[in-house]
């Protein structure tokens, strides 16, 4: 299966993505940095600079019909950048309008409020987007991972990095199901 990844250009946190994507990865997988722009992307260790990764493709470039699913790794300033970018919103929409599988952590769920896919879904994330996915007709829940098939895909959430390990597991049984 093929995974998209997707990010802003700066300001994820690095755990959130380095952890899923080895998952992805190790399970036999093949996953892919997708980004708003092309080159490196800079990922950060809360507010800290930490590594860079290459963009295998830009969201300009990229289709949802390309991939098997979606991961949305956290860090406050990417979902937030993403938000704020058309491309990478419908982007993310297109997975649920093809009832693909997407997976979010943390403060990710903020490019889903911003694409209008949480109404009548049940998910986590951290605390304080809890007013934000309400106001986006969500429930919010403070669960370790919540997995939510009421709607027209499969959609796996986190609260922060401490639930990676879950996480990953709730992910790749997903990939395999």
């Amino acid at each position: 299966m093929k995974v998209a990844f997707l990010v802003a250009t700066e300001g994820i946190e690095q755990v959130e993505l380095t952890e899923p994507w080895k998952a992805v990865k190790d399970a036999g997988h093949t996953p892919e940095l997708v980004s708003t722009d092309s080159g490196h992307v800079q990922a950060l260790n809360h507010l800290d600079k930490a590594d860079t990764f290459p963009v295998d493709r830009t969201v300009s470039q990229a289709r949802p019909d390309d991939y098997d699913a979606l991961v949305l790794p956290g860090g406050v300033a990417n979902p937030d950048a993403l938000r704020m970018d058309e491309d990478a919103v419908a982007f993310a929409k297109g997975f649920f309008d093809l009832g693909k599988p997407v997976a979010a952590i943390c403060h990710a769920p903020w490019t889903l409020v911003e694409a209008g896919v949480l109404g009548g879904r049940t998910l986590t994330s951290w605390p304080s987007l809890r007013t934000d996915i309400a106001n986006a007709g969500g429930t919010w829940v403070d669960e370790q991972v919540k997995v939510c098939t009421g709607g027209p895909n499969t959609l796996i959430t986190s609260r922060k990095p401490d639930d990676l390990k879950a996480f990953c597991e709730t992910l790749i049984a997903e990939l395999a199901a």
